[in-house]
């Protein structure tokens, strides 16, 4: 029994150890304990730290592509903001222009009011200008109508003429243009000859008693001037001596005319205030259509008639003048 207790006390002997072998290992165990606890703490914060970086780093890009959207926001602001300044500056301009084309538009408003009181002043002045204007037209259609029966005188004369050589059975031309009486110079003088033919005077006899019936009717004795006897020749010799040729022949028919028997006392007078005499020589010749000399129709006489040119034009001005 004794052996066997032996060992126990040796076993108590050694329990001192035994405790603190124990605590020690106890206190390993729980430092071990604590570099796990810490190891895993170290481990976890390092991962959340992993995390919290990943995170921050997303955030951060975020951050960074939020500053970008925003400088480009603000590059968009700034763009918009000088775009609506340009757009202000636009609408001032319009309107100015707006402004200005209000006025111009009260202005042109104004102007044609203004010509639209014009224009009704003057359709009032035309409306009496236009009375005027008939009355006018009315006075000038009468003194038209005095004017055409003034300047009708020698018409009317040419054909007085006509009429009474015809009605005296007379063989005489009247020129339709001026009235001339134009006698063939063989029946009046010998070629060459500056005394009247006895053929001649029976002619002239005739004739200018008719002649005068026209000419100094009481209607148009006012207006005849005068009464011209001519004389012209054809190209045979100089021009003085058929000058002096045609002067003769030109008085010796007026001569004729002024003594003749069958003239009144008071034609006879009033042919010597209007009747003249002039030779031409052959200045006026009369020719063929193919350009030569008509000698025989080159000598000849006329008788002419002259209207008082002077006198007509004082009665047209009277006229127009209303008198």
């Amino acid at each position: 029994m004794r052996a066997i207790r032996a060992p126990r006390r040796l076993i108590q002997k050694g329990d001192g150890g035994s405790h603190w072998i124990s605590f020690s290992d106890m206190l390993s165990s729980l430092l071990l304990v604590f570099i796990l606890a810490l190891m895993v703490s170290i481990y976890q914060y390092f991962a959340v730290l992993d995390v919290k970086t990943k995170e921050l780093e997303t955030q951060r890009v975020k951050l960074d592509q939020a500053q970008i959207s925003l400088v480009q926001k603000e590059e968009d602001l700034q763009t918009a903001q000088a775009e609506l300044k340009g757009k202000e500056e636009e609408v001032a301009s319009i309107q100015i222009q707006l402004q200005q084309q209000e006025d111009e538009l009260k202005a042109a408003q104004a102007a044609l009011k203004t010509q639209k009181d014009e224009q009704a002043l003057l359709q009032l002045q035309l409306l009496s200008q236009e009375a005027d204007l008939n009355q006018m037209q009315l006075a000038m259609n009468a003194q038209q109508q005095q004017i055409d029966d003034l300047l009708g005188v020698r018409t009317q004369i040419i054909q007085d003429l006509s009429q009474a050589f015809a009605r005296s059975n007379l063989n005489v031309k009247v020129n339709e243009d001026t009235g001339d009486i134009m006698l063939d110079s063989t029946l009046l003088f010998e070629k060459g000859g500056e005394v009247l033919l006895p053929g001649g005077q029976a002619q002239l006899a005739q004739l200018i008693p008719v002649y005068l019936s026209v000419l100094l009717r009481p209607e148009y004795e006012a207006y005849v001037a005068e009464i011209v006897i001519e004389g012209h020749t054809d190209s045979t010799g100089t021009y003085l001596l058929n000058l002096k040729l045609s002067q003769a022949r030109a008085l010796g028919v007026a001569t004729y005319c002024l003594e003749m028997p069958g003239l009144s006392s008071v034609q006879r007078q009033k042919l010597q205030s209007i009747l003249t005499s002039k030779g031409r020589s052959y200045s006026d010749r009369i020719f063929f259509p193919d350009g030569r000399e008509n000698m025989d129709a080159s000598r000849r006489v006329e008788i002419q008639f002259r209207l008082k040119d002077s006198e007509m034009i004082q009665k047209m001005n009277q006229i127009l003048q209303g008198r």
